[in-house]
C-alpha cells in the first residue's frame, strides 16, 4: 500500500497525476488539466477534513454532502460531471493500491451526464456593468469596504481569473505607468501577461495601493484579509463579489469572479477588439471564451427588430 496517500495526500495525488493518471483514451493529462485537477482535488479534500473524513475513508454520503457546500451549489452540471469523473480515477486507484477497499464514486458516474449543451456564460449586461462601475466609485466606509471594492474593481477592470487575483503582489500593480496595468505571472500552462487596467478602475486602486502600504500585513500580496498575509480563498473572493452585485440588483446565477471575467471579455469584444487580442488579455491559448461571449452579443443582435 501507497503509504503517502494517508500521510500526506495532496503530495500523494501530484506525484500520481505526474506519473500515471490519464483520461478515458489512457492519454497523459494537459499541463492546464493536471492543474485545475489538483485544485479540485484540494477543495474535495478539504471538505473531508472538515468532515473528519480522509481520503482512504470517505463514502457517497461525504461526496453527496460536497454538493450542497457554499462554492458546490453553484456549480454547473458540466463541472459535477468532471468532479465526479476526477473521484472515480482517484478510488479506482486507491483501491488498485490497497488504499481503499471500495468507489462511491462509481454509482454517480453512471448517473451523472454531460448536459446536452453548454450553459451560456453568465456576465454583466451593459448597463449592469456600468452600474457595478459606478458603484465602485462611491467612498468606501471603512479599511473592509475600501478592500472590497478594490478587490472587484480589479477583476472587472483586468479579466484576471481568482487564483490570479489572489497571487498578485504590490508591485504587479503599476498605476504611474502609461497606461497603467497589472501584470499576471506566468502560473501552470499560462504565459506571463500584462493587462492594461480599464480607467474606471484606477482611482480606486490608487486609493487602495497608499492605503495598504500602510497596514501592518506580513508579506507583499496586493490583497489579503488577514494581518499574517494569507491569500484570500475562493470562497471569499466569491462573498466579496456576491455582496457587490448584489449591491447593483445583480440577479443572475452566478454572482462570482467568472462573472466579472466574462463581463470583463464582453466588454472589450463590445469595443470591436479582436477575439484573437482578447484571448491574450485573458491569458488564454484558444478563442474559445471569446467564441462563446461572442455568440451571446450575436444572439443580441438577432432579437434586435
Amino acid at each position: 500500500m501507497d503509504s503517502l496517500w494517508l500521510t500526506n495526500p495532496t503530495s500523494a495525488y501530484r506525484d500520481w497525476q505526474a506519473r500515471e493518471a490519464a483520461g478515458a483514451d489512457r492519454r497523459p493529462f494537459s499541463a492546464r488539466s493536471i492543474v485545475q485537477h489538483q485544485a479540485m482535488f484540494e477543495h474535495f479534500r478539504r471538505h473531508l477534513l472538515a468532515r473528519g473524513a480522509s481520503i482512504n475513508s470517505f463514502g457517497a454520503d461525504d461526496i453527496d454532502a460536497f454538493w450542497h457546500t457554499a462554492d458546490a451549489r453553484s456549480y454547473s452540471q458540466a463541472t459535477r460531471v468532471r468532479y465526479v469523473k476526477l473521484l472515480d480515477r482517484l478510488c479506482r486507484h486507491l483501491v488498485f493500491s490497497g488504499v481503499r477497499h471500495d468507489n462511491p464514486a462509481a454509482a454517480l458516474l453512471a448517473a451523472e451526464r454531460w448536459p446536452d449543451r453548454e450553459p451560456t456564460p453568465q456576465y454583466l449586461d451593459s448597463a449592469e456593468d456600468a452600474r457595478l462601475q459606478a458603484y465602485l466609485q462611491a467612498p468606501a466606509e471603512d479599511l473592509a469596504s475600501l478592500r472590497s471594492r478594490a478587490i472587484v474593481a480589479t477583476f472587472l477592470a483586468t479579466g484576471v481569473t481568482a487564483s490570479e487575483a489572489r497571487a498578485a503582489r504590490l508591485v504587479d500593480l503599476q498605476l504611474d505607468a502609461s497606461p497603467p496595468y497589472l501584470f499576471v505571472p506566468a502560473h501552470g500552462p499560462r504565459d506571463a501577461r500584462t493587462v492594461h487596467l480599464q480607467e474606471f478602475a484606477v482611482p480606486l486602486l490608487r486609493v487602495w495601493l497608499a492605503r495598504r502600504m500602510t497596514q501592518p500585513i506580513d508579506g507583499d500580496l496586493l490583497f489579503t484579509l488577514t494581518p499574517e498575509g494569507r491569500p484570500i480563498t475562493d470562497m471569499s473572493f466569491g462573498r466579496i463579489v456576491s455582496a457587490a452585485l448584489e449591491a447593483i440588483g445583480f440577479t443572475g446565477t452566478e454572482p462570482s469572479p467568472r462573472t466579472l471575467r466574462n463581463t470583463f471579455c464582453r466588454r472589450q469584444l463590445l469595443a470591436g477588439l479582436p477575439r484573437e487580442n482578447v484571448s491574450r488579455m485573458l491569458g488564454l491559448a484558444s478563442h474559445r471564451t471569446c467564441d462563446r461571449i461572442a455568440a451571446t452579443i450575436e444572439s443580441e443582435d438577432g432579437d434586435q427588430p
